[in-house]
């Protein structure tokens, strides 16, 4: 059974959440997953994979961060203007809030404490820097993730700076969507601390799983590398996905799955029953 909810955070922004398998809230261990860039909770292989997990004995908690650009259309981006607001600072923030409404019963009440993250892209960079100061995420899974903030070369910034903006172009919808500078000045202004990945590893110290696809053109798989160099390999595994890209294949509209994200789902479930249960 599927629910949702509206919440509400404290720079009162709304965040519109589904709950997988909440029938079973109330004793399941959950999963919290987060989207990346240009991602939102009804994408592609998004659903499929919280039933994947309901299957397997497991709550799961998608979600929507609130200006990710998704509005009342739950896969068209039509709220532009806060996509363009939107910076790694306000998603760590939004993934810390999720995890205090589960914690504190807004969901409802569920006597576990523990927690497991599965974040991709992007949104593995945000899990991992959220994770580092939550000690209630207990283990993390990232796909595809991203290993540094500051993404942008420096004829870029030069350019973001003189328009006040920079465009990015999204190839599945054809449409052009801005940045706003707050977004180039938070990764400025918060890369070396608070938005530094190669740091959140090490603070996470953890059970971490890496999943990357060999062929990823988006976030080229040394990504995944550094994060797994910079990890404690005694609690760490780091999978890579032969052949696979940013997505392992899958499509948005879900088209169904294939064996190479079957690989992915089925590696991840078993490190989160390793070290979750």
């Amino acid at each position: 059974m599927q629910k949702d909810f509206s919440l509400f955070t404290a720079a009162n922004n709304e965040i519109s959440v589904t709950i997988y398998g909440y029938e079973s809230f109330d004793k399941n261990p959950v999963l919290i997953y987060v989207h990346g860039f240009k991602g939102f909770k009804d994408w592609g292989f998004v659903p499929y994979t919280a039933e994947y997990f309901t299957e397997k004995g497991y709550t799961v908690i998608t979600f929507n961060f609130s200006h990710n650009g998704i509005g009342a259309v739950k896969d068209e981006f039509t709220e532009l203007e806060k996509f363009g607001k939107n910076t790694y600072s306000l998603e760590t923030s939004e993934l810390s809030e999720i995890i205090d409404a589960y914690l504190f019963g807004f969901f409802g009440e569920n006597p576990k404490s523990k927690v497991g993250l599965i974040g991709h892209s992007r949104g593995g960079a945000v899990a991992l820097l959220t994770a580092k100061k939550r000690k209630e995420v207990s283990v993390l899974a990232v796909w595809s993730s991203i290993s540094k903030v500051d993404r942008y070369t420096e004829r870029q910034k030069k350019e973001w700076i003189k328009n006040g903006f920079i465009e990015v172009v999204n190839s599945r919808t054809n449409q052009s969507m801005k940045l706003d500078k707050n977004v180039l000045d938070d990764i400025e202004n918060n890369k070396e601390k608070k938005l530094n990945i190669e740091n959140a590893v090490k603070k996470y110290n953890r059970p971490l799983i890496i999943i990357h696809g060999e062929q990823d053109l988006t976030v080229p798989v040394k990504e995944g590398e550094c994060i797994y160099e910079w990890s404690n390999k005694k609690k760490t595994k780091f999978v890579t996905v032969p052949a696979a890209g940013h997505t392992f294949d899958i499509v948005h509209p879900f088209a169904g799955t294939n064996q190479k994200f079957n690989t992915v789902l089925v590696e991840t479930e078993q490190f989160f029953n390793k070290n979750l249960f």
